[in-house]
């Protein structure tokens, strides 16, 4: 387990399971923590561990054995996927296209002695169905419209133990253990406290683990999901999911989202509208709040892995469209109301109340509002000496402090500030050019947010 960290609605997991029923060999789940990949923290580190330590009890009620294995230093992991293998028949993993871990199965594979499967658990449309990028929302939306129905008759299994027919324990030799000794997972402070890691980036009061990811599921859905269309924006409601961090750490599958969304529509395949025209509102045939939540969750979440997967270099300020780069390049050297460094905008020490405040709630809890994130990042650019010194701004807070950071979801959402899966805007402006422009003021006249400041101001 390496990005889908849950034992529910996992095709990585049910393909596991099929081949120790074929054959008649017993499953064995590794779950590994890196201690030296970038930005690794209290933070991250503490929400994984809490998912771990669910996964733990739920497996030894199964009957599966599980090896929680937490590195002490960097590097200190390195061979325990391949002594592990050597006793193994087949190994199943994860496919995901981003951060760290696209390198570490590149790597991994050629050193094991067995067959290594790589399967996406991703989202409703596996990844490579697909075989191309898509400039803009519009055009992947109008893809998925026909390609998606077919895709949603094969979820996985919501619990796929339930079908492994052979549950004994697995003994790993003594030596392995010695060497890679198992994670003890009940007091997760104590055993981060002696890793090396950022400790100066603390863990936040929302809980990690699949346990947690479906109560908050279950909660939006009852409470929360009639209100989406109406109130998502709005700073001062809480309207919108929360399930962005569980959905980044595997803790919560995207099929395990939308059965949940379905099951509370009363849908069934047969609403889905015929044509495929790409609109935002209608193809589902549900109601209007159920469709903007699943615009969210499949068409811009997965047109973020479909790009991740397809384009080298997607979090590269070449990355971005032509005509992007061109009208930024045309506006480099145009005066800025004001030019902040990176500790500046880490510790919001700007001139504006507002930015200030959705930093302030970035490094307290882990997230921004959702409509305030685009504020944020719209406002780096504004204040940056370059558009390419605003994105390194940009992936560095976020990858440094939000729960959800180092996905690609995370990195489209960035680059969208600077012209990505957009068009060209009128009127052309100073700085910003053809980009799409935003601005604290409008933002204020659009929604109240004295109570969104008051909350977060100060350090």
């Amino acid at each position: 387990m390496t990005s889908s960290r849950r034992t529910r609605w996992n095709f990585a997991l049910q393909r596991a399971v099929e081949h120790g029923n074929a054959l008649r060999l017993p499953l064995l789940v590794l779950e590994p923590l890196r201690a030296g990949y970038r930005w690794a923290c209290d933070r991250f580190h503490r929400f994984v561990i809490e998912g771990m330590a669910d996964n733990q009890a739920r497996l030894k009620r199964k009957g599966v054995g599980y090896y929680p294995y937490v590195e002490p230093g960097d590097g200190a992991g390195k061979g325990l996927l391949e002594a592990l293998s050597a006793r193994a028949a087949v190994v199943v993993t994860d496919d995901y296209p981003a951060f760290f871990l696209p390198r570490m199965l590149r790597s991994a594979a050629p050193r094991l002695p067995v067959r290594l499967e790589a399967v996406d658990s991703n989202g409703l449309l596996p990844m490579r169905a697909a075989g191309r990028t898509f400039a803009t929302a519009y055009a992947f939306r109008r893809f998925l419209q026909r390609e998606l129905a077919g895709h949603l008759a094969e979820a996985p299994s919501p619990d796929p133990l339930a079908a492994l027919s052979l549950r004994a324990p697995v003994a790993i030799p003594p030596a392995i253990l010695e060497q890679w000794p198992s994670a003890e997972l009940r007091d997760p402070a104590a055993l981060i406290a002696g890793l090396p890691i950022d400790h100066t980036v603390g863990p936040v009061a929302l809980q990690g683990g699949s346990g947690a990811g479906a109560t908050r599921l279950s909660s939006f859905v009852d409470s929360r999901l009639a209100s989406y269309a109406t109130d998502r924006n709005r700073p001062d409601a809480d309207a919108t999911s929360g399930l962005s961090p569980y959905l980044h750490f595997g803790h919560v599958s995207a099929h395990e989202v939308f059965a949940g969304i379905a099951a509370g529509e009363g849908w069934t395949r047969g609403d889905l509208a015929e044509d495929a025209k790409g609109r935002r509102a209608g193809w589902w045939g549900m109601t209007e709040s159920s469709e903007a939540f699943l615009d969210q969750l499949v068409t811009w979440r997965e047109l973020g892995f479909n790009r991740c997967l397809h384009v080298e270099g997607y979090d590269r300020y070449e990355a971005l469209p032509a005509w992007a780069r061109k009208t930024l390049a045309e506006h480099a050297s145009d005066p800025r109301e004001a030019i902040y460094g990176l500790d500046d905008f880490e510790f919001a020490r700007t001139h504006d109340p507002l930015w200030n405040a959705a930093q302030n709630q970035l490094r307290r809890e882990g997230g921004i509002h959702n409509y305030l994130r685009m504020l944020w990042g719209k406002k780096i650019l504004e204040w940056s000496e370059s558009a390419r010194t605003a994105l390194q701004t940009m992936i560095g807070l976020n990858d440094k402090y939000a729960l959800d950071g180092r996905d690609p979801n995370s990195y489209t959402g960035i680059l969208w500030v600077l012209g990505l899966h957009d068009r060209a805007w009128g009127p052309e402006r100073p700085v910003f050019g053809k980009i799409r422009y935003m601005s604290s003021a409008n933002t204020a006249r659009k929604y109240r947010v004295r109570g969104y400041v008051e909350r977060y101001s100060g350090g």
